[in-house]
């Protein structure tokens, strides 16, 4: 019989700091607390999952009786950006950082953008995505320059207006950067960051696409698709991956439509993994530090949850974590958070119970890996 496993990342959901969140700066950060003291704030569902339950999380009682199996996630790799937390919830932990660039790109990698590109670069340097356009948008738009930033992550953006660069041009300005892009400067992401309106108010739009570096090693992903299984891959899991080890991916719009999609594939007769990111915490409200915004979209999410519950047959399962944290209440930056994730799991063959603190993202992988009966070669530990 076809079994399945539903993973759903809810990208930047961390629930604290973690034990070597000082290292980064980051120490006191917790992303679920702030948005728990939100007014918008509901998590019904996800405290029954036992949420409220795992360990550390002292400021809510949670419930004695949890349908799920909860655990509270540390990261083994150097780092807290989206591309090595998959990683590392796939089954590779990172031992080095990807590199970045605080003061920005070097001549040699600008350079190469303009001799590629035939045309010019704009900004160069660590910037809010939703500010750079605003400042550099009317030139941009008169000069056709493009508008090139970075922040704390291993990622090089490049920012157009839809009217300037059509999307297909400027898809393919990242791909050839993502080709060039290796060794000392490979960064862990190239994002193409379209954008419209005018006169200096500027929005950007769904439209983004995220070009990775390929995973150093096999992945679960691999693995399933190995022993001739499906891989699901819903919103920029395919990006994250360069699609390694995927059979099947559609991107999303958001989290409604990332959410609804998911419902959609859960009546299909897959056998095997969908894996699944929701980007609006981490894009919209953590970098935005909108505490109300992103309580809304937790709220939302757990709205959602029991339709997601209905749809579940006798041998799925349900894992839901996060890949790293984006504290909407942290005034120091307004960049990712070195936090710890959680991790829910639930099936009619999974035992409530408290899984304690895990020493790395991996033991999911090994986990689906586990429920699936695919062997593979992953760092972690199952939790079956």
């Amino acid at each position: 019989m076809a079994k399945r496993v539903i993973l759903i990342v809810m990208d930047s959901f961390g629930i604290g700091d973690a034990p070597d969140a000082d290292k980064f700066g980051d120490a006191g950060t917790d992303t679920m607390k702030s948005c728990y003291g939100s007014s918008y704030f509901n998590a019904d569902n996800l405290r029954r999952l036992g949420i409220f339950n795992i360990n550390g999380i002292d400021y809510d009682d949670g419930t004695g009786s949890p349908i799920g199996a909860y655990a509270r996630m540390r990261e083994a790799s150097a780092g807290k950006d989206t591309t090595i937390g998959h990683w590392e919830i796939a089954g590779i932990i990172s031992d080095k950082p990807l590199p970045t660039f605080p003061d920005g790109f070097p001549d040699e990698v600008i350079d190469a953008i303009k001799k590629e590109t035939g045309r010019g670069v704009l900004c160069n340097k660590p910037y809010s995505g939703t500010k750079v356009i605003n400042d550099y948008g009317d030139e941009h738009v008169k000069t056709g320059d493009l508008i090139v930033y970075t922040s704390a992550d291993s990622v090089l953006q490049i920012a157009a207006h839809e009217d300037v660069v059509p999307l297909e041009e400027l898809y393919e300005i990242c791909r050839t950067c993502r080709r060039g892009l290796k060794g000392k400067y490979g960064v862990g992401r190239v994002i193409a960051r379209p954008f419209i309106g005018s006169n200096g108010n500027y929005t950007r739009t769904s439209n983004r696409h995220d070009f990775s570096l390929v995973p150093p090693g096999k992945t679960m992903l691999d693995h399933i698709r190995g022993a001739g299984k499906d891989v699901i891959a819903v919103g920029k899991i395919f990006d994250i991956f360069a699609g390694a080890g995927i059979t099947e991916h559609t991107y999303t719009t958001g989290n409604p439509d990332g959410i609804d999609k998911t419902i959609s594939f859960m009546d299909k007769d897959f056998d095997g993994l969908m894996f699944v990111n929701l980007v609006d915490y981490d894009m919209l409200y953590g970098h935005r530090r909108d505490i109300d915004g992103y309580a809304r979209a937790v709220a939302y999410f757990d709205g959602k949850l029991p339709e997601i519950f209905a749809k579940m047959r006798d041998d799925d399962v349900l894992m839901i974590t996060a890949d790293h944290g984006c504290d909407p209440a942290f005034t120091k930056t307004t960049d990712h958070t070195r936090e710890c994730v959680p991790l829910l799991i639930y099936g009619k063959s999974i035992k409530p119970r408290d899984l304690g603190t895990r020493n790395t993202f991996a033991d999911i992988a090994a986990t689906v890996l586990d429920h699936l009966g695919v062997p593979g070669d992953t760092e972690g530990e199952s939790l079956l």
